[in-house]
């Protein structure tokens, strides 16, 4: 289960990659556009303001994510004049089932793909299915290395919980971005893929350790799901030990490095042409 409020935890940090990424989509006037993993809207609901001409529909298989991403949109749309049509349609749905509906020409799947095993056949489907000149845009973490997610694996590794939790947890359930770049290209697109590290600085103002609260939105959610309240709470304190190692605090904060994965991909064209 998702939980939006501790999702939103850190909204600015997460919500810069999908503002970097759809920025370098150039689509001008697209007819529909669909966020894919849509979470609780927020961002989704900026699409509007890009394309306000445009049919813009949200995806989540999370039904409380969708619920907040509708009452959000309720709550803009009473405020203003007096508009109370859904300027954005979410819906609850897989993305694994999800088919572009003709006039679709951007698809924009921020952050979701890390989740989903053989997304590479989702990818190259899904440029196949889209109109010509259409946009395929998609972002996903490229951290996995890093010591935050191997503290996870090791603690995860251990006797206690390697039963339970070993089958949940993945070391590279990402490519890397020429990989992401060759795989749309042999499937007619024109690609642009690009890594960027984020160092985010997150203040040490609680008792948690800011980067366990970073990861209680996102990499904990199944291993928080998996266990009982008392081991997730031991869980949770030998992790935060190994993070406070990992990342100390300086001048009140924690500088937490994160590595994301960028693509733009525009179908039906040809591969030596750049978005």
């Amino acid at each position: 289960m998702w939980d939006p409020s501790t999702y939103l935890r850190y909204g600015d940090e997460r919500s810069r990659p999908f503002h970097d990424l759809v920025a370098r989509v150039p689509a001008e006037r697209p007819r529909a556009v669909v966020d894919l993993g849509c979470g609780p809207g927020t961002l989704t609901a900026s699409l509007a303001g890009r394309w306000p001409d445009s049919r813009i529909a949200g995806l989540d298989s999370s039904a409380e994510m969708i619920a907040r991403a509708r009452a959000l949109t309720r709550v803009r749309s009473l405020a203003g004049a007096g508009v109370v049509a859904e300027p954005v349609a979410f819906s609850v749905g897989d993305v694994r089932d999800w088919r572009p509906e003709p006039d679709v020409d951007v698809v924009v799947c921020n952050a979701v793909l890390q989740w989903v095993p053989g997304h590479q056949e989702l990818l190259t489907g899904w440029a196949g299915a889209l109109p010509a000149g259409a946009w395929l845009a998609f972002q996903v973490p490229g951290n996995f290395a890093a010591p935050s997610h191997r503290a996870l694996r090791e603690v995860a590794g251990r006797d206690r919980w390697r039963d339970t939790l070993a089958p949940l947890l993945r070391e590279a359930p990402v490519e890397e971005p020429v990989d992401y770049a060759a795989l749309l290209v042999g499937a007619g697109c024109a690609v642009d893929a690009w890594e960027t590290t984020y160092v985010h600085l997150l203040p040490a103002a609680s008792a948690d350790h800011p980067v366990l609260a970073w990861m209680e939105g996102t990499a904990l959610r199944p291993v928080r799901a998996a266990l009982d309240a008392a081991g997730w709470a031991d869980f949770r304190a030998e992790l935060e030990v190994r993070l406070a190692e990992a990342y100390p605090v300086r001048q009140g904060q924690v500088y937490f490095p994160f590595r994301r994965i960028f693509v733009v991909a525009r179908t039906g064209a040809r591969a030596e042409e750049n978005p």
